[in-house]
């Protein structure tokens, strides 16, 4: 039991097979070394030992707030959805913003644990303090918008006010890799898979009805002063401003100008760093512009919502009209995303906006991450163009978004051969048509929007990740474009090991308070140390507090190697690093590769791991208990290489 602040110290656990429900504190020493949401989450998920099956009853899928999460601290509306991943074999944590995080805080809970399968489709409600099972046979089938508006209709409540809705749809039901979970406003736990994990456990949704249980903090005057300081560093900002910064008034698209300026911005699956490199090799008509965040805020921008405690609502509803097999289709969405458009469009060769922002729709509808989906498609239009999928009854031209449009409820449903086999993510068509050339995946998942031969850092970081590629675990663009928190040349390789490391370390501590990466932008770790004292009543200092962002990395690291996973998984896609990789002409970029070995080299010196391997002093140093009841032993992790 923990007396810290900023928890209400209650967590459900649901065995879904029998139908028990308990309920339990947490444990102080827990709280202390692993705060809450991410790190929280993964100690428990550790604790479920590393050998299950992702799409087996006894994974656990755990639902995660931190200390921060629903308090007044400045964009606190996250939550954590933490599980060992189909899409991956590794442990990941996925979280969405919105008001879920916040609502599950107010209703009483700090998590919610599920394992075991449902004999039927059932949808849980939370509500003051408490959690119930319901059936969903009449829900399964459906996708996220009609689930969470029929659930609006049988539950007490209303949508945005005191109601949240946590859901999957057909992609999550038939175990896509890449299913995931939607709220009611179209945000997504998107990566990993975790709404596959959902599937199986035959969970349609989460309902979560709002309480007045907000924290307060133990330490009123120490928080203030490090929320005001935030504020005012977020205000002051010109990245986050609000009604001024590049995110308040473009969302995360304000991006796709920028890594096409930088040629940096993946295109024609990671043939090309730019639009322009493609335009002018191959005359195509294709434009990042017609696709940016200034485009689409000047053109189809008709809202703009915001998360818990955010002033900065950054996301952008569009509203499209776009003609699809001689039909008109009408589609209203919430949001247009740097990742989703790059995926779903510059890299599937084209730059249809309108176009783009039906597949977003779809995506969130069928619940499957969009940039697996996006980039998913952009690896089958270039082994269709190489004859490497003549044994299916179809092929993928780039740029066809008519047919991409309804390829995604396909892969969805699993219906047909291509949808069958790309709903097995990059692994799965890699291996069953010996395409890892084709494939632009690290561990399993596919990269997001920032080329490794232009940004280094982001060579390092989607390497280095624990969940496979993502630009979320240590944001390097941040110093690499913005010069957050100052400017690094995004083509040297030296420093990114230790600049990597530093970041993953900042955001495993962000994702455990749970609040937004981007006010990165703006706050630093000593806001971080204040806000987080001033809540919980302790007093670490700055240096505590980036001990336990890397305790937190390094059990993620540690369960992964129990997993099977060593500093040989610790890999990039072959034409970032080597022979005619180097494509590209435009620019600063042109002729460049990822210097990935001597990265990872800087990278885990800093670590203090071999091979990408945890040694057991590391452990020790960092506190971090392995023993009797975590369902782990050091004598199950693989050894280090000789030197």
């Amino acid at each position: 039991m923990t007396e810290l602040g900023g928890y209400h110290d209650r967590v459900a656990r649901v065995d879904l097979s029998s139908g028990d429900i308990a309920y339990e504190g947490i444990d102080d020493e827990d709280a202390k070394k692993y705060i809450g949401a991410r790190g929280l989450g993964v100690k428990y998920v550790f604790d479920q030992g590393p050998d299950v099956d992702p799409l087996g009853p006894d994974n656990l899928l755990a639902f995660m707030t931190g200390p921060l999460t629903g308090t007044q601290t400045v964009m606190s509306g996250r939550i954590a959805v933490v599980t060992k991943s189909p899409l991956t074999g590794t442990v990941t944590d996925s979280h969405h913003g919105g008001w879920s995080g916040a609502r599950l805080k107010w209703s009483g809970f700090d998590g919610l644990l599920f394992t075991g399968k449902a004999e039927r489709p059932s949808y849980a409600v939370v509500e003051d303090g408490e959690l119930t099972l319901h059936d969903a046979e009449h829900l399964w089938g459906k996708g996220v918008h009609e689930t969470i508006e029929e659930l609006e209709g049988e539950v007490e409540g209303s949508l945005g006010k005191n109601l949240s809705i946590m859901a999957i749809g057909p992609g999550g039901e038939n175990e896509v890799k890449y299913g995931c979970i939607v709220n009611e406003d179209d945000r997504a736990s998107g990566r990993g898979g975790t709404g596959a994990v959902m599937g199986s456990k035959n969970l349609k949704a989460i309902v979560v009805k709002s309480g007045t249980r907000m924290p307060k903090p133990a330490d009123a005057d120490t928080f203030k002063q490090g929320y005001q300081q935030a504020m005012q560093l977020i205000r002051e900002s010109e990245v986050t401003a609000p009604n001024e910064g590049g995110l308040s008034l473009y969302g995360t698209n304000v991006l796709m100008n920028a890594g096409e300026e930088l040629d940096g911005l993946p295109t024609k699956n990671g043939k090309y760093t730019s639009t322009a490199a493609m335009r002018d090799a191959e005359g195509a008509d294709i434009d990042s512009e017609r696709v940016s965040g200034e485009n689409v805020r000047e053109n189809i921008l008709v809202d703009e919502p915001t998360c818990h405690s955010c002033p900065v609502a950054c996301k952008k509803e569009v509203e499209v009209s776009v003609m699809h097999k001689g039909e008109e289709m009408n589609v209203r969405g919430e949001s247009y995303e740097y990742e989703s458009a790059y995926a779903l469009g510059p890299n599937s060769g084209h730059t249809e906006r309108d176009e783009i922002a039906v597949m977003i729709d779809r995506c969130n509808d069928m619940g499957v991450d969009t940039i697996e989906v996006g980039n998913m498609m952009a690896m089958a239009m270039e082994m269709s163009e190489q004859g490497k999928l003549d044994g299916l009854s179809e092929q993928l031209d780039w740029g066809d978004t008519e047919r991409m449009i309804d390829l995604i409820t396909e892969i969805a449903n699993r219906g047909g051969d291509l949808a069958d086999a790309l709903a097995e993510g990059a692994n799965g068509l890699a291996e069953r048509f010996d395409a890892h050339d084709n494939s632009l995946a690290v561990k399993g998942q596919t990269i997001p929007a920032y080329d490794p031969r232009c940004m280094k850092g982001m060579g390092i970081g989607y390497a280095t990740s624990n969940r496979g590629a993502c630009h979320l675990r240590g944001y390097t663009p941040s110093a690499e474009i913005l010069g957050i928190p100052e400017k690094h040349d995004p083509h040297e390789w030296r420093g990114k090991g230790e600049l990597v490391a530093l970041f993953q370390d900042m955001h495993a501590i962000s994702d455990s308070f749970d609040i937004c990466k981007f006010n990165a932008f703006a706050e630093g770790i000593e806001e971080y140390v204040l806000q987080y004292n001033g809540m919980t009543g302790r007093d670490v200092t700055e240096e505590e507090l980036l001990e336990t962002g890397d305790r937190i990395y390094t059990l993620e690291r540690y369960y992964n190697n129990l997993a099977g996973f060593d500093g040989a998984d610790d890999s990039l896609p072959g034409r970032f690093v080597e022979g005619d990789g180097a494509m590209p002409g435009q620019g600063a970029s042109e002729g460049q590769l990822c210097e990935l070995d001597e990265m990872k080299e800087e990278y885990y010196a800093r670590r203090q791991w071999v091979d990408g391997i945890v040694p057991d002093e590391r452990l020790d140093e960092l506190g971090i208990d392995i023993g009797p009841g975590t369902g782990v032993s050091r004598g199950d992790s693989p050894a280090p290489a000789d030197d």
